[in-house]
């Protein structure tokens, strides 16, 4: 896909159409990544995002249990002093 170099103040920039910002899941941000003679757009990612909300849920219901227990029964502390 072409697209065209446009002047923003004293900057210049291009402009993505809507189609692709929603394709691609684009909002505010984006990484921008040079790469052998490339120039590449990605959206930026939001590692762990989501899990606030998700967490809160599974309290509410019950399910944030540990799976195993956090003490092992062979494990000593002494070396931690």
């Amino acid at each position: 896909m072409e697209v065209q170099v446009i002047n923003i103040g004293n900057s210049k920039g291009i402009r993505l159409s809507k189609s692709i910002l929603e394709q691609y899941n684009i909002s505010d941000t984006l990484d921008l990544i040079l790469e052998k003679g490339r120039i590449i757009l990605k959206p930026k990612s939001v590692p762990r995002k989501g899990w606030e909300k998700s967490f809160k849920l599974m309290h509410a219901n019950g399910d944030d249990q540990l799976l195993i227990d956090d003490i092992f029964e062979d494990e000593t502390f002494g070396e931690w002093k």
